[in-house]
């Protein structure tokens, strides 16, 4: 019995401090975090992070005065082949698009304007080399509309 525990405690253990996790989830998370402390600096008021509903998950949401921004983070150790920010396809717009409707909803349909903004996060050997923020990348998927 004290053997069954003691194994439980070490995976508890691991599992909380992240050393379980696939290395391309503590990259992304490392992505966020540094992406979090960029829009910060630039004047942002972080709101949440990893907003999910049945219908997509967003990674950050801040606030820029009366807008509401929802942001995609793209954490990349390599440019080799593309741009981080191509992998925001038509469909993960459109996913990004109904969790942000999700979202307002559950804040009662504010009148306040919304954008979407991707930030790139570039990474070097496991350590944050550049921070770039696309501010208003794309509107919402056709056909949805707010405000």
């Amino acid at each position: 019995m004290r053997a069954l525990i003691s194994g439980w405690w070490q995976r508890w253990r691991t599992a909380r401090d992240g050393s379980a996790q696939p290395e391309h989830l503590r990259r992304g998370r490392l992505g966020e975090r540094a992406a979090r402390r960029h829009l910060r600096r630039l004047g942002l008021k972080f709101l949440t992070a990893n907003f999910r509903s049945p219908r997509g998950e967003i990674d950050l949401v801040f606030r820029d005065d009366d807008c509401l921004v929802f942001v995609e983070v793209k954490t990349r150790s390599s440019e080799d082949w593309t741009r981080p920010a191509a992998a925001v396809d038509a469909g993960k717009r459109r996913r990004l698009s109904l969790a942000a409707l999700d979202y307002l909803k559950r804040l009662g349909n504010p009148p306040v304007h919304v954008r979407f903004d991707i930030v790139e996060v570039l990474l070097e050997a496991g350590v944050v080399r550049e921070v770039r923020h696309l501010p208003n990348t794309f509107a919402l998927a056709a056909p949805y509309r707010y405000g």
